[in-house]
């Protein structure tokens, strides 16, 4: 529940009232408990709010906003969205998707750079509020030869406050398809691995093993350990909430590859899993797991979502593999099935996985039964919906919902990049 109301808990709307001093948020109720009310609406609504009146549009795009939420609702409370990138941010506006209230809203495209295009393989994340955008594969038209994509190294923050991108310094190496996550109560992001691979190619491309961390305070990058082994197309995430002691994990990937009759490459994924200890704000040394599965239970690591624990202990890690979904057990370092998906999907690889609000999100593009219209439908998936199929890992259920997506183009869970964000 929101922190019981005290005189000082109207500071920030009687400062939006002494910034505005001729409008009015509420008729017949005084700006600070106006702007309360309105601070406690859903963050997917604020855009349609905004051409209401002036004094809303400019209440809804203030820091006054912020501050409230941020002061009476609590991180856990605040609305998890879903952040879709379906293409090249710089040429198509990522959006946002809340489940709970079926909304939608978009975001403004990245700054676009004239010489780069075709950024995918790169990594979104989400750290107090903010919206970072990193690395990824591109073609440069300054490079030779034209048709050989190239890593990224540029990193952007979209401020939901300004409304607007930032450009923030390069990492130290370029990279794409590599692991990342924000340190929880910390300002600090990591990145490990990846390479230069871009969609177009099945399989070819570098792959690394540097590893570096964002100090978002001082705003510049520092090198650390590098993986073990080299790793691309890897997935990253955080174990642990307590100050003392947190632990980055890194899972899935490729590393070597080989080729059939000595034409065709193909990758070789492998079936570990590195750990990073953090301890006391300083990083250590990796340590490695043994294999998650034996040879011949999958050939690669699916997708991956993780559960956030409320009470602040160690998240559930899920994975998605074609329509089953496994839970990871850290003490057996093994996958263990959970469930499987009620309706299946034709298409196994073109599914989305992602949790939200402790629920765990199946995504597939939906077009109804088999008609004229749907088939006319499948034609042009511009117009398919999306058909969620949502499991709650505690009380083992399932439910489902539809939803219309605002996209001017066609959606593919295969290279769209996705990530959650509370706001």
């Amino acid at each position: 529940m929101p922190p019981p109301l005290t005189s000082s808990s109207f500071t920030s709307g009687a400062e939006f009232h002494t910034e505005n001093p001729t409008l009015t948020l509420i008729p017949g109720l005084p700006d600070d408990l106006a702007s309360l009310i309105l601070a406690f609406l859903p963050f997917s609504h604020h855009g349609r709010l905004k051409s209401i009146c002036k004094s809303w549009k400019q209440f809804f795009s203030s820091r006054t906003l912020r501050s409230i939420r941020h002061k009476h609702i609590p991180l856990l409370k605040r609305s998890h969205i879903l952040c879709i990138f379906p293409q090249d941010p710089s040429i198509s506006s990522p959006y946002l998707f809340d489940p709970q209230n079926l909304a939608w809203c978009y975001l403004p495209p990245m700054p676009c750079n004239p010489h780069v295009y075709g950024l995918c393989n790169f990594t979104s994340v989400s750290h107090d509020s903010r919206l970072y955008v990193l690395g990824g594969s591109l073609f440069d038209t300054r490079s030779f030869p034209l048709d050989r994509p190239s890593p990224s190294s540029a990193a952007f923050r979209y401020d939901f406050v300004t409304q607007s991108w930032d450009s923030l310094p390069p990492m130290l190496s370029p990279r794409g398809s590599f692991a990342c996550a924000a340190i929880p109560n910390t300002d600090r992001i990591l990145v490990a691995g990846g390479g230069s691979r871009h969609t177009m190619f099945g399989a070819a491309g570098s792959r690394m093993r540097s590893v570096e961390m964002y100090d978002i305070r001082r705003n510049e990058w520092v090198a650390l350990d590098g993986l073990p082994r080299f790793r691309a197309g890897c997935v990253g995430f955080m174990v642990g909430n307590v100050d003392e002691e947190k632990e980055f994990w890194v899972m899935g990937g490729y590393g070597e590859s080989r080729t059939i009759l000595g034409v065709f490459p193909v990758d070789e994924y492998y079936r570990d899993a590195v750990v990073m200890q953090l301890k006391n704000g300083g990083v250590g040394k990796w340590r490695e797991l043994g294999d998650m599965w034996e040879e011949g239970e999958r050939r690669q690591l699916g997708r991956i979502a993780i559960v956030e624990d409320i009470n602040g202990g160690s998240p559930g890690i899920f994975m998605l593999d074609k329509n089953d979904i496994f839970r990871y057990d850290m003490t057996s370092n093994h996958w263990w099935k959970e469930t499987s998906v009620p309706k299946r999907a034709t298409d196994e690889s073109s599914m989305g996985f992602a949790a939200l609000n402790s629920e765990l999100h199946v995504m597939v593009l939906y077009n109804g039964a088999d008609s004229a219209e749907n088939r006319r439908l499948r034609r042009n998936k511009r117009s398919a919906s999306i058909f969620l199929q949502i499991y709650h890992p505690q009380k083992k259920i399932w439910r489902t919902l539809i939803t219309k997506p605002p996209f001017q183009q066609p959606l593919d869970f295969k290279t769209a990049v996705m990530c959650t964000i509370r706001l």
